[in-house]
């Protein structure tokens, strides 16, 4: 997981949940964005890799809230945005 200044690719699957979300908890998804985008290490993303193998990634925007996405070099390709369930089906 580099330092370096990531780029972001948003998957049909994570556009369409994105436009779901309520005004103020897109903000928050928004600030987490900027966030990955500058330093996956941000303490408060708290990204980790999800168990199973796929090479899925997680992000913390909220308590209730992910990010999943799949990381190859500085490319991030989100995946899916919602509430903690969300990692059922990454």
């Amino acid at each position: 997981m580099s330092s370096a200044r990531h780029r972001l690719a948003w998957l049909p699957r994570f556009k369409r949940d994105y436009r779901k979300l309520p005004a103020p908890l897109k903000a928050q998804v928004d600030q987490a964005l900027l966030q990955m985008e500058e330093d996956l290490r941000y303490p408060s993303l708290r990204v980790k890799k999800m168990q199973g193998g796929q090479d899925i990634w997680e992000a913390r925007v909220t308590r209730s809230c992910r990010i999943t996405f799949n990381l190859d070099g500085n490319l991030i390709t989100l995946r899916t945005v919602g509430e903690h369930d969300v990692l059922k089906h990454p």
